[in-house]
């Protein structure tokens, strides 16, 4: 009897020690034939291109100068390069290892791109953000058969910049914190919508925006570039043949005094510092009574020169010119709320009276 239980209890122990054997057999079979995290993924552009991404980006560059601004504002730290360089004034509001990014060049425009720095820098993904034309799908394959990096094109329009900053945070892993800046941009849009709204349509502000050293040129109703102009003034450049170009259509001076608008609103770099001694200028109503402004600068133009997201700060500055009673923004408060989110900034009461002395300021003299 007792031999037998000894030999019950001995089978038991081994029955044990096999099925343990077995499960670490198993275990371990488990393991290795358990399929890794692919190293990449099929990413749906706005243009509805299939475009092969690593699963993991970290190496990111601009297709140009306005895709540079919207990156920056989410992923700083992924740019291995940048299309434009900065602006010298750009330097006091930039950390310097983004501001001593090399320079890349654009892929459309310029025509000033150097696939050797490109080369070094060493890209994973190239992004493209932006409004959709036409050629879109061919632009974008182009960029990608010419420097063998994947292309993606994000679509932001001012109504759609919110969802392309989600789509972005989805392509970059930076869901959380393209929320915040694709919340940001649809508030301040709808904001502005309701500030109109108050404004009402014969409340609009008779208004012409000059660019160029000598004034000379306008950003024409209707225009890409004169969407935000659009959506708070009246804006009397009314011009058939209506320009793309971000420096507008050129006219002459009498154009300008036929169309004598209520306030002018001057380009950076232009001559708003001398309008006031020239009497070509001094026929117009609005330099006459002073109502003559010029845009703030730094990193970029505020209105949005190139027309990125730097065109929401636009939209709080110039609401707040026009319409103070009905905006009733603390613009400072708000441009500081602005470069921490899209330049990573600190901005300083000093640098904010700066960039608005002769805007905001002067208008409340």
């Amino acid at each position: 009897m007792r031999k037998k239980m000894i030999s019950a209890i001995v089978l038991m122990v081994c029955l044990s020690l096999i099925i343990s054997v077995a499960a670490g057999c198993s275990s371990g079979s488990n393991e290795s034939t358990t399929v890794a995290d692919p190293k990449t993924i099929n990413f749906t552009d706005s243009a509805g291109r299939q475009v092969e991404v690593p699963a993991q980006i970290t190496k990111i560059i601009p297709s140009g100068s306005m895709a540079q601004i919207a990156l920056f504002a989410l992923a700083p730290d992924m740019l291995v390069g940048v299309s434009n360089e900065w602006n010298p004034d750009a330097e006091q509001y930039l950390d310097t290892k983004y501001y001593d990014l090399p320079v890349l060049g654009q892929f459309f425009g310029k025509g000033d791109l150097n696939l050797e720095e490109i080369a070094k820098a060493d890209p994973q993904v190239i992004i493209d953000v932006g409004e959709s034309k036409s050629s879109i799908v061919e632009d974008m394959d182009g960029i990608t058969e010419q420097v063998g990096i994947p292309t993606v094109h994000i679509e932001a329009t001012t109504e759609t910049t919110g969802d392309a900053y989600r789509m972005l945070g989805e392509l970059l892993g930076r869901e959380k914190e393209a929320e915040v800046l694709a919340k940001y941009c649809e508030d301040i849009y709808s904001r502005t919508q309701d500030i109109m709204k108050k404004v009402g349509g014969d409340g609009k502000v008779d208004l012409l925006y000059c660019t160029g050293g000598d004034g000379l040129n306008v950003i024409a109703k209707g225009s890409f570039h004169a969407e935000i102009l659009d959506l708070v003034s009246n804006n009397v450049a009314v011009i058939e043949d209506i320009s793309s170009k971000g420096t507008g259509n050129p006219v002459d001076m009498e154009q300008i005094v036929l169309w004598d608008p209520d306030v002018i609103i001057f380009a950076p770099d232009s001559i708003y510092s001398s309008v006031a001694e020239d009497k070509a200028w001094q026929k117009l109503t609005a330099i006459k009574n002073g109502n003559y402004y010029e845009v703030p600068m730094g990193p970029y133009n505020w209105m949005g020169f190139p027309p990125s997201v730097n065109r929401y700060m636009g939209m709080i500055w110039i609401a707040q010119l026009l319409y103070p009673d009905k905006a009733q923004y603390d613009l400072y408060e708000e441009a500081a709320k602005y470069y921490e989110l899209f330049y990573h900034s600190k901005l300083t009461e000093i640098q904010y009276k700066a960039l608005v002395a002769n805007s905001i300021l002067k208008a409340e003299q």
